[in-house]
C-alpha cells in the first residue's frame, strides 16, 4: 500500500558536512568542495534513478550543480552555517518511474515558489537489500534565495522556531495533497496521510526509528539467515508493534466487514418495509375502488328497480285507464 513519508534535515557545518559532498552523493556524480579543495566523487553510486535542478525564474545559473553548491558554501561565513535543506520523500511504488518524477518535480517546484529557492532533485531507486518498493526522493535545497545575479536572503522562515514547525507542517501536507492526486490521476484506490496516528484517531502504534546502525545489522542478519527474527532490540519492539497493528488492522476489517453487513441488512429490511407499505396501500386503493364499484352498482340497480316499478305503475295506470273508457261506453249502448 501506498506510504506517506517526509522527514526534513539541515545540511550543517556544525556536523561537520559539506552541501556539496551531499549533494555529489545524491545525484550520483563528481563535484569539487572549492572551499575545502577537495573532489567528491559518487559516480560509481548505483540506485540514482533521475537528477535534475528546478529553479527560480531568472536563476538559470544555478542548473549547473557543481557552480550551484559551491556558491552555497561560499555564501556563508559561520563555522556553524546551515548550507542546504534537505527533504526526503517516500514516492509511491503504485506509480511507474515517469509519474514518480513527475511528482517529486511538483513537490520541488512548490518549494521554489513557495520560498524562492533552489531545489536539487535526485529519485532513488530502492536498495538491493531493503524494501523494493522504497522508490524515493532527496530535494537539496539551498538556505537562500536564488536570482539572476546569484544566491541573496537567508530563508529565514524555516530558520526561526517560532515559524518553521508550522512551514513545516504545511509542506507535509501539501506532499500528501499532491501524492493522493496523484494515486487519484492513476486510478489507485489507496491514499496517505500525512498526520499522527493519534491525530487521525487510528488505533494504530507508530513503530520506532530504527537509525543507521539497527538496520544495518538487521539487513545483515537477514542475509545470513533468511526469515529470521529481529536481533536489535528496535527491531524486536517494530516487530511486536507491526504485529499488534496487524492484529488491531485485522479486527478493525471485521468490525467493517460486520457493520456493512449489518447496514445492508438494515437497508434491505428497509426496503421490504417500505415495499410492504407500497403494498398495502395499493390494496386498500384497489379495496376501496371495489367498494365505490359496488356502490355505483347498488345504486344503479336501485335507479333501475325504481325504473322498472315506475314503468309497471304507468301500466298499471293506464290498463286502469282502459278499463274505465270500456266501462262508460258499455253504459251508454242502448240497442233499443
Amino acid at each position: 500500500m501506498a506510504i506517506y513519508h517526509l522527514s526534513v534535515k539541515s545540511i550543517s557545518r556544525s556536523a561537520g558536512r559539506s552541501v556539496v559532498a551531499a549533494a555529489a552523493y545524491r545525484a550520483g556524480q563528481e563535484l569539487t568542495d572549492e572551499r575545502q579543495g577537495l573532489t567528491h566523487d559518487y559516480t560509481r553510486k548505483q540506485g540514482v534513478e533521475d537528477a535534475f535542478i528546478v529553479v527560480p525564474d531568472g536563476a538559470d545559473w544555478a542548473q549547473e550543480r557543481n557552480a550551484l553548491w559551491n556558491a552555497a558554501e561560499a555564501a556563508e561565513k559561520r563555522k556553524d552555517a546551515k548550507t542546504g535543506r534537505e527533504y526526503e520523500l517516500a514516492l509511491p511504488a503504485e506509480l511507474d518511474a515517469g509519474a514518480r518524477k513527475e511528482l517529486a518535480r511538483d513537490f520541488a517546484a512548490e518549494l521554489v515558489n513557495r520560498y524562492g529557492v533552489v531545489a536539487d532533485v535526485a529519485i532513488h531507486e530502492p536498495g538491493r537489500e531493503g524494501d523494493n518498493r522504497n522508490h524515493h526522493a532527496h530535494i537539496l535545497t539551498t538556505t537562500r534565495t536564488a536570482g539572476e545575479d546569484g544566491l541573496g536572503a537567508k530563508t529565514r522562515v524555516l530558520d526561526v522556531a517560532s515559524t518553521a514547525s508550522a512551514e513545516i507542517e504545511h509542506m507535509r501536507g501539501v506532499w500528501a495533497r499532491q501524492v493522493n492526486t496523484a494515486l487519484e490521476r492513476h486510478q489507485v484506490e489507496q491514499r496517505v496521510d500525512h498526520r499522527s496516528f493519534a491525530r487521525q484517531g487510528a488505533a494504530q502504534e507508530p513503530t520506532w526509528h530504527m537509525g543507521v546502525s539497527a538496520t544495518a545489522m538487521e539487513r545483515r542478519s537477514a542475509r545470513e539467515i533468511p526469515g529470521r527474527e529481529p536481533v536489535t532490540d528496535l527491531g524486536k519492539q517494530n516487530a511486536e508493534i507491526r504485529e499488534r497493528n496487524r492484529v488491531l488492522e485485522t479486527a478493525r476489517k471485521a468490525v467493517e466487514k460486520a457493520s456493512a453487513l449489518f447496514s445492508g441488512l438494515e437497508k434491505r429490511a428497509r426496503l421490504a418495509v417500505g415495499l410492504a407499505r407500497k403494498i398495502g396501500q395499493r390494496m386498500e386503493r384497489e379495496r376501496e375502488a371495489e367498494r365505490q364499484r359496488q356502490e355505483l352498482a347498488r345504486q344503479a340497480e336501485i335507479r333501475h328497480q325504481e325504473d322498472i316499478r315506475a314503468v309497471e305503475r304507468e301500466h298499471n295506470l293506464e290498463r286502469t285507464r282502459s278499463r274505465g273508457r270500456g266501462r262508460s261506453r258499455d253504459r251508454g249502448y242502448d240497442p233499443w
